[in-house]
């Protein structure tokens, strides 16, 4: 199974279908509130989002569905990358409740060799994630460095962790 891509491996264009998609608990979401000391009621105070917002329950803290994508992602876009880059723009375009499935795709926006190093390049990419509804929830691009198919088997084996 093929995990990340080497540079030659991207065509402006293409679109990955990130699987599986991610049913979003409660559990994950207060997790994730309480290792990034995001308190707000809006996610942690059942009883303030019932009060207090138009959707009278509690809503999943965007960042935790950034970087859900962002994870579902690596196999397919980021998975051999050299460095991520840079985050261009993040918009959170509808809100996630506890029990919705979250789905990803990444679009394949532009891709640039190098003029200072030929064993790689850099890929530009969209990743959108939906609700199981089909509703767009989360849109972001981001540049990621990545070696060139060459550079990559000559160092297969070679990466973090492998």
């Amino acid at each position: 199974m093929q995990f990340g891509r080497s540079y030659e491996d991207f065509t402006v264009g293409d679109i990955y279908k990130h699987w599986p998609g991610k049913t979003v608990t409660e559990c994950d979401d207060r997790l994730f509130c309480l290792l990034t000391m995001n308190h707000h009621p809006l996610h942690m105070d059942a009883h303030y989002a019932a009060r207090n917002t138009d959707f009278q329950k509690n809503v999943v803290v965007g960042n935790y569905i950034y970087s859900l994508l962002l994870g579902m992602s690596v196999p397919d876009v980021s998975g051999k990358a050299i460095a991520n880059l840079e985050v261009e723009s993040l918009k959170h375009v509808a809100p996630t409740f506890h029990g919705d499935t979250i789905y990803g795709e990444t679009t394949v926006l532009e891709k640039t060799l190098s003029r200072s190093k030929p064993d790689r390049g850099v890929v530009h990419v969209e990743t959108r994630g939906y609700r199981q509804d089909g509703t767009l929830v989360c849109v972001f691009r981001r540049k990621v460095m990545v070696p060139t198919a060459e550079h990559s088997n000559a160092h297969e084996g070679n990466s973090v962790g492998g």
